[in-house]
């Protein structure tokens, strides 16, 4: 029988340790650079799954209980948010990004290019006594296993890519499904600030009853997943040092309210 892939995890003790393990160990052929391609997720609980804003809409436990409340959630993101936006979405995709973006419940997973981003989130907030993990989606290899480009999807790529005798919308999504299984990463427009200054993408799964790690794991791609832990002893030393090279709430929320969490949280 054919040995299943299974998450990759590897303990580190400081942000050194994270960068060293992340940093590829030759350079690419063909840019000589050492540049990793991979994209992060930092969370304060290690034993917490990769679930989404919509899989946890009524508390998460158990996940995926409001499922099929999808389209009305956007619906009427839809209709109240119309006073607040500046300019017209370019398409319905981009108005589910800036949905995601704004806290409404859908099924975009929130990551970033950055690992010292997610290991920001990692270490803020959560349990003094617990562990946490930054997550690395090698999602090259996911759009390989799905016959997608090895680029970082736009939103207008969406739309093309799993449309076939019409344009692919997330309300075809919702009512109808996809024609067939994937997940994939898309790199949403830079719609404010927050988005630049966190190098935020995000992925989007075909299955909304499913954890990510669960769906990848069921098409044979759970080592396309790493779990760097952060054993709780360490946490303090590699929050430190996220401040000490300037990763912080000033930076990752440039704005009043960036500048008033950092100063609450230095100082507590």
């Amino acid at each position: 029988m054919e040995k299943q892939s299974s998450i990759i995890e590897i303990r580190i003790k400081s942000l050194g340790d994270l960068i060293d393990a992340v940093t590829p160990a030759e350079p690419d052929a063909k840019t000589g650079r050492r540049r990793d391609v991979g994209i992060y997720r930092g969370m304060n609980d290690p034993d917490w799954p990769l679930l989404t804003s919509l899989d946890q809409l009524g508390g998460g436990k158990p996940p995926h209980m409001k499922a099929d409340v999808e389209e009305h959630v956007l619906r009427n993101f839809i209709r109240y948010s119309r006073p607040y936006l500046a300019t017209a979405s370019v398409n319905e995709w981009e108005l589910l990004v800036l949905a995601q973006h704004h806290g409404l419940p859908t099924r975009l997973l929130d990551w970033s290019y950055s690992p010292l981003v997610a290991a920001h989130f990692a270490t803020v907030n959560g349990k003094l006594d617990s562990d946490r993990v930054v997550w690395r989606l090698d999602w090259q290899t996911v759009h390989r296993r799905f016959g997608l480009p090895e680029l970082a999807l736009l939103i207008e790529d969406i739309q093309k890519l799993f449309g076939e005798d019409e344009p692919f919308t997330p309300w075809k999504l919702m009512r109808e499904g996809a024609a067939r299984d994937f997940a994939c990463m898309i790199e949403p427009p830079s719609l404010d600030s927050r988005i630049e200054s966190q190098s935020a993408v995000f992925s989007l799964c075909s299955d909304k009853r499913r954890s990510l790690a669960e769906f990848l794991a069921d098409h044979d791609l759970a080592d396309a997943l790493t779990r760097f832990i952060i054993p709780a002893a360490e946490v303090a030393r590699v929050r430190d040092q996220l401040d000490l090279v300037g990763m912080d709430e000033r930076l990752i929320f440039p704005d009043l309210d960036g500048v008033a969490a950092k100063i609450r949280r230095y100082y507590s």
